[in-house]
């Protein structure tokens, strides 16, 4: 089973495509974009206390076979209060 290479950053929508550098996952696959994970979640999962490690990037060649999911996910209200340092 291939990871769902989620669009967008479950905090600030930002977009994240496959090829993005910048996209942090936990062990669920919740999806969060770099800035999000510095400033204000410590790279720490606010849904289920995981750590946040960069997204693989899948092949090129394999995303027509094994497409990103298009389906976004946004709770910003989740990520409230986290700041880092906090």
């Amino acid at each position: 089973m291939a990871l769902e290479l989620r669009p967008g950053c479950e905090c600030c929508d930002r977009d994240l495509p496959p090829e993005s550098l910048e996209a942090y996952v936990c062990t669920f696959e919740c999806t969060f974009c770099l800035s999000c994970c510095q400033t204000r979640l410590n790279f720490v999962c606010p849904n289920c206390g995981g750590e946040l490690v960069r997204r693989p990037v899948r092949p090129a060649a394999l995303l027509t076979k094994h497409p990103a999911t298009t389906k976004r996910i946004l709770k910003p209200e989740g990520c409230q209060g986290l700041e880092a340092g906090a």
